[in-house]
């Protein structure tokens, strides 16, 4: 087992039970490894924890830049961005379950630079769009505030699933109201 190896299985763990579910035995156990390989790579569990953060923020980061960099129009882009963010994926799935814990030392700051990145990945391609810099901040942290709504609303199951008609429905429905039809 690599550093990566315990840090992905971490976020794995967060994203299924949440941060206080991360604990060294029930993570090795459930890697069919002893604990003692994990001793050989952290301290203890918060180095896993901040480890398994930075991992999680770096490939959060990679990701937007990718997206900045696409030959689409900024209104594709933001289509885009909203599609992706409608799928139940691993880091969907961290984010929320870091989003319980806001105040905590080690994980706000975290959600602070992964949402002011993404609010200013945003906003910057509504003012490609148009809108002055104050309204395009606007807009995006609208359209980000959908985002983690959405996200709760598909952790307690109150929203259709993909595949259901209905689902692609409320995408589009989404996408014409925040970006399509802008003043």
């Amino acid at each position: 087992m690599t550093p990566e190896d315990w840090e992905k299985a971490a976020l794995s763990l967060i994203a299924d039970k949440g941060v206080a579910a991360l604990a060294v035995e029930p993570l090795a156990r459930s890697l069919q490894i002893t604990k003692g390989s994990f001793y050989w790579h952290f301290p203890g569990r918060d180095e896993l924890l901040s480890s398994a953060l930075k991992r999680w923020e770096q490939q959060d980061a990679d990701h937007l830049e990718r997206s900045l960099a696409a030959d689409e129009n900024p209104a594709e882009r933001l289509a885009r961005f909203v599609w992706r963010t409608t799928r139940q994926t691993l880091t969907h799935r961290v984010y929320l379950a870091l989003c319980a814990l806001p105040d905590d030392a080690r994980i706000g700051p975290v959600l602070k630079r992964v949402t002011a990145r993404r609010i200013q990945y945003l906003a910057a391609a509504f003012e490609e769009l148009g809108l002055d810099t104050e309204a395009a901040r606007r807009r995006a942290t609208l359209v980000y505030s959908g985002y983690v709504g959405y996200l709760q609303l598909q952790a307690q199951k109150v929203v259709p699933e993909r595949g259901d008609p209905a689902f692609d429905a409320y995408v589009e429905h989404v996408i014409e109201s925040l970006i399509t039809s802008m003043p």
